[in-house]
């Protein structure tokens, strides 16, 4: 199936952090404080998503702060840490938005997000993601994790559901 035809029934983008919000790099200062940085283009893209009437959530094998304050940040309701098997829990987030896997769309970059990968319509590996994670995806990112590929992938699905020139009129 071609990407197009992927992207029409997507209403739900699910992502990983490390590695796909973020270059996937964890600092640690002298204290144990962690941080984290995040792509200023992704979070555009995350409010258009958002503006477009879309959900969008975050799944992740790690709990941090620094998710926490910037899923506040962009209104992002749906905010899954410390998750060790992700599947089961995209399944859950579909079951309770009254969904279907062809209309989820998710983006990862590790062995953990390959179950979720393979399970979604529309399965998204980074540029820079694993091979075995590359293998099994729809649909590989120019970009890599950090670097814009999840504001990539959000103008790929809304460009091909004629949306994204709507949504950008007021720029």
């Amino acid at each position: 199936m071609k990407l197009v035809e992927l992207c029409q029934p997507i209403r739900l983008l699910l992502c990983d952090v490390d590695g796909v919000m973020t270059s996937g790099q964890v600092i640690l200062d002298n204290q144990g404080i962690e941080t984290k940085q995040f792509n200023i283009r992704d979070g555009l893209g995350i409010m258009l998503w958002k503006k477009a009437d879309l959900d969008f959530g975050i799944i992740t094998g790690r709990s941090s702060q620094s998710v926490r304050l910037r899923a506040t940040e962009l209104s992002i309701d749906i905010v899954r840490q410390g998750i060790q098997h992700k599947l089961k829990t995209a399944e859950e987030l579909v079951e309770q938005l009254k969904l279907t896997p062809d209309q989820v769309a998710y983006i990862g970059d590790d062995l953990p997000d390959l179950p979720v990968i393979r399970w979604a319509g529309l399965g998204v590996a980074v540029a820079d993601a694993a091979d075995e994670v590359k293998a099994g995806a729809n649909h590989q990112t120019a970009a890599c994790g950090g670097q814009g590929a999840v504001r990539e992938l959000i103008e790929t699905i809304l460009k091909a559901q004629q949306r994204w020139e709507e949504l950008i009129q007021h720029y």
